[in-house]
């Protein structure tokens, strides 16, 4: 069912939404007062409906997996989150027919036997919760940790742009955070090669430049790109910051306090510009 592969989280959230409400509702069913009647009937549809659309998610997840398995390293979790989301759907199957099995006999000679179905059924829908959870904890992973999935929904390759471009952000911060300032800065430079009209951008290759390589005078010529007073508040804010510490870092702390000055009218009890005011001589 190729024609699903981009519904999968869709209907992945239902079923989680569905099936923990039906155990719930089950469970409440079997301990609540008459105050609860309600909750029965409820957790009969819920379970039903949740069941129905976990057979859609394992085949939606199945659909969708050939790519996702492609990318290097996501073989194995693929394949766990694929294993969990089958192992629920088959536990909450044996659920479901204990429910249509509740249905069939209470109208019956064997109607007495319906509450010993219907706390199997709560038992056995318990075991399909923790199954349930595992499967989003391990689609999570997926998600999260391998970013399994991205381009198969829409089909565009600038969703693959997306990718590339946070994954060269989030690793040139986590190299700054570790002192590689000379990894950082070449990964932003990789970012500002292939991406060199974005905005956002050649905002951090300005923060680069600064921070990176303490380049104030480099910083101040990149800055040239923006204008003097940009009409986004916004890009106001973020390219008189940066002005600001390219200033101090060409050893114009004087400059720098002027400019904070002037953006503290502005931009009023901001923290950012305080702190750094405070921090110039």
């Amino acid at each position: 069912m190729p024609a699903l592969a981009p519904l999968h989280p869709q209907i992945v959230h239902f079923v989680i939404a569905l099936l923990f409400c039906g155990v719930l509702f089950r469970w409440l069913s079997l301990i609540g007062t008459g105050r609860l009647a309600f909750t029965g009937p409820a957790a009969a549809v819920l379970l039903l409906v949740g069941t129905a659309a976990a057979v859609l998610a394992v085949q939606s997840g199945l659909a969708a997996h050939g790519p996702v398995e492609r990318v290097p390293g996501a073989r194995a979790a693929v394949q766990d989150h694929e294993e969990w989301g089958e192992r629920t759907r088959n536990i909450f199957l044996g659920v479901a027919l204990l429910e249509i099995a509740a249905l069939a006999v209470r109208r019956t000679r064997y109607a007495t036997y319906q509450r010993a179905v219907l706390v199997a059924s709560g038992v056995v829908g318990l075991a399909g919760a923790v199954a349930l959870y595992q499967a989003g904890d391990k689609g999570g992973d997926l998600v999260y940790s391998y970013a399994g999935g991205v381009g198969i929904r829409s089909g565009d390759p600038a969703d693959i742009g997306h990718l590339l471009m946070a994954g060269l952000y989030h690793q040139a911060m986590a190299d700054r955070r570790e002192g590689k300032s000379a990894d950082a800065a070449q990964l932003v430079g990789e970012l500002a090669q292939r991406y060199p009209d974005d905005t956002a951008v050649r905002l951090l290759t300005v923060e680069s430049l600064i921070v990176d390589k303490h380049d104030g005078r480099g910083a101040l010529a990149a800055l040239k790109w923006f204008p003097p007073a940009p009409e986004s508040r916004f890009l106001r804010f973020r390219v008189g910051l940066l002005r600001a510490d390219a200033l101090a870092a060409a050893g114009m702390p004087d400059s720098a306090k002027i400019l904070l000055q002037a953006m503290a009218v502005e931009f009023s009890n901001n923290g950012a510009i305080r702190d750094r005011s405070a921090k110039l001589p």
